[in-house]
């Protein structure tokens, strides 16, 4: 008897676990309707700021069967990435999901070792993984397939865990029972909106990158605007700000994930070291790490900011 989609969406959610991923979750690929209007007003007000590349493949971007030809199922993954230690509270300080080697690289590792399961277990089977690197809304498909609702602050939240974690997909020409989503739980609460030293989030789920400190430290290729001064919050690369003030924050628990473990000698440099750091030691300590993405001038540019502007 040919097996049901079910045996199948069970199979692989079984090994994604054992892979180490927190969650997976499916969904039937289709046209995403309800976001194709919001990313559409998003881009005509800029709020994407320089990030052009947001701008192409619309289409794909909002629906996955004309990125992938054929496909019948997004598969949605979750790692954790909360970190046990943390750097000194002095120091400059680093998004907690660049603490350890850049997630790209791991996430694409574990969804091949998924993919290599599904071909010797179920068969051949047509389709492509991504990390953050296409044209893939992988809040929205994560949301659709149960694994979360989309928070004020519009990253993805989950009961139980929060949302210190990274989003990974596998589109396939597969049909799998498709996961129920789940419900809004932020209520009334407006934490995130309210802590946003640059006053990013405009509104529910709705951020102007322009405004952002992630955006103002990571993706900015030119100067960050003197308005910013004494509103970075001591933040060198990236921001947890909205999410170290989220309720369901407090359920998050460290990840078992050995190649996110951060350098020893990162989490023992303070101030000083940081605002003295050459260039060998930004490459040796931030080696595979996704804080290389701005390169040493980029992250020299964002510590003389710190320096210059912030009285912290």
């Amino acid at each position: 008897m040919k097996p049901k989609p079910k045996q199948y969406s069970d199979l692989i959610k079984a090994e994604a676990l054992r892979l180490g991923f927190m969650s997976c979750g499916i969904s039937k690929a289709g046209f995403l309707e309800e976001e194709a209007p919001k990313l559409e007003q998003w881009l005509n007000q800029g709020y994407h700021g320089e990030m052009k590349w947001m701008e192409n493949h619309f289409d794909k971007r909002l629906d996955p069967r004309i990125l992938v030809p054929n496909s019948k199922s997004v598969v949605s993954v979750l790692l954790n990435y909360f970190p046990e230690k943390k750097q000194n509270k002095d120091a400059p300080q680093i998004s907690k999901y660049a603490y350890g080697q850049d997630y790209h690289l791991v996430i694409k590792d574990k969804l091949k070792e998924l993919n290599e399961f599904i071909q010797t277990n179920i068969g051949k089977v047509e389709g492509r993984a991504f990390v953050d690197s296409a044209p893939v809304m992988d809040r929205a498909w994560a949301k659709r397939a149960g694994l979360g609702w989309i928070g004020k602050h519009s990253l993805l939240l989950t009961k139980g865990a929060g949302s210190f974690y990274f989003i990974g997909e596998m589109i396939l020409d597969l049909d799998l029972e498709p996961d129920a989503p789940t419900t809004d739980h932020c209520g009334e609460c407006t934490r995130c909106i309210d802590a946003c030293p640059t006053e990013a989030i405009i509104a529910p789920e709705l951020v102007d990158a322009n405004k952002c400190i992630s955006y103002l430290t990571i993706e900015l290729k030119n100067e960050i605007p003197n308005s910013f001064s004494n509103q970075m919050e001591n933040w060198a690369f990236g921001c947890d700000i909205c999410q170290d003030v989220c309720p369901w924050n407090k359920f998050s628990k460290p990840h078992n994930e050995p190649k996110f473990e951060p350098k020893e000698e990162f989490l023992e440099m303070n101030r000083k070291d940081w605002m003295e750091i050459s260039q060998d030691v930004f490459s040796k300590v931030f080696q595979k790490s996704a804080v290389k993405r701005t390169k040493f001038q980029g992250f020299q540019r964002n510590l003389s900011f710190l320096q210059k502007t912030d009285t912290k």
